[in-house]
């Protein structure tokens, strides 16, 4: 893996042959809730030791084509010494790092939220090119509800998706742009639809104004689903029609890859969701892919369980997933895949 690869070849790597991205990249407040709730302490070295699982498991880069990082993971060694930005290298795996500073109230709309952290990015993007990441992600929240969102939210958190991803570019490094429509509500899918088309046309329209070059960069939307709380959940079918839908009307061909988050799905959804879109007839001008957290995640935690011991009992369920999800983004999913041992 080259240093010297530029920002078009890294876009189109980081969705090859149904490879996705690893999202490793909740804060130390966020993942010490995850490993409190399994009995882990939560402490530097365990959070550094849960990451260097995943990314020392065997054979990953055969599904895994990057993991996004937090700031504190980029700057750890692993056990034996080496950066973990390096240790992906070594396994053939793009670092990525995560460079927003979450959500903050969006001034005089307490319900809704802006991302922010473009203050001092430009010489934070250049800290983390040296470190070895060689793309960034940033995420913009939208909330579902009575009058929301509201069109100067939408607006709002499309301009600093649009500004990152510039500020991305111009130091070299793969921009992920992530506008988030939340499941969160008991809105109906056709609501999700409505939503997610506004914000991602408004999205593309920031980013053409910042001069953000499409084939540089991936999307990393929600599906369109139903709110969690909906009295009637879309099947698998609705979800895949209605996410393919939305993306034909909204998303500029020359875009290399979509990477969808599962956005608090359950591991098995999200991934029948995946191989169902990528399924549909047609023609689909992107790679359509995962960038998953907890759904790749979870089942690997509780198979850890914070003990040495079970390092290779967290690496099989981590690989197992990885391999269903990554079936998933060629349309080849099936229970079948699921009922496959893993390879480590």
């Amino acid at each position: 893996m080259s240093s010297t690869t530029n920002t078009d070849e890294v876009a189109r790597a980081l969705v090859a042959g149904g490879k996705g991205i690893l999202a490793a990249d909740e804060t130390p407040k966020t993942l010490t809730k995850r490993l409190m709730a399994v009995g882990i302490e939560s402490t530097p070295d365990n959070r550094r030791a849960y990451r260097e699982m995943l990314f020392t498991t065997p054979g990953i880069k055969d599904f895994i084509s990057g993991a996004i990082m937090q700031d504190e993971t980029i700057r750890q060694n692993g056990s034996s010494g080496t950066p973990l930005a390096d240790v992906l290298i070594q396994q053939g795996v793009f670092p990525g790092i995560k460079v927003d500073s979450s959500t903050h109230p969006l001034a005089g709309a307490p319900d809704e939220v802006v991302t922010e952290g473009l203050d001092g990015l430009r010489d934070r993007l250049k800290t983390y090119r040296q470190i070895g990441a060689r793309f960034a992600k940033w995420r913009g929240v939208i909330r579902i509800g009575q009058g929301l969102p509201t069109p100067r939210c939408i607006r709002a958190n499309a301009h600093a998706l649009a500004r990152y991803a510039a500020l991305c570019q111009e130091e070299d490094l793969v921009p992920i742009v992530e506008p988030e429509v939340l499941m969160d509500g008991d809105h109906s899918i056709e609501r999700c639809e409505e939503v997610t088309s506004y914000v991602l046309h408004a999205v593309f329209e920031a980013l053409y104004d910042q001069c953000v070059r499409p084939e540089s960069m991936l999307l990393k939307p929600n599906m369109v689903i139903a709110g969690h709380d909906a009295e009637r959940q879309a099947s698998v079918e609705e979800v895949a029609a209605a996410t393919l839908r939305t993306l034909e009307r909204h998303v500029p061909p020359a875009v290399p890859g979509i990477v969808f988050l599962s956005g608090g799905q359950d591991h098995v959804l999200a991934t029948r969701h995946l191989t169902a879109i990528n399924r549909l007839p047609g023609p689909k001008p992107w790679k359509l892919s995962f960038s998953y957290g907890r759904a790749l995640q979870d089942e690997a935690l509780g198979a850890w369980g914070g003990k040495h011991e079970n390092v290779f009992a967290g690496q099989g369920a981590f690989q197992h997933r990885a391999h269903c999800v990554s079936a998933a983004a060629l349309g080849r999913y099936d229970g079948s895949v699921e009922a496959e041992p893993a390879f480590v």
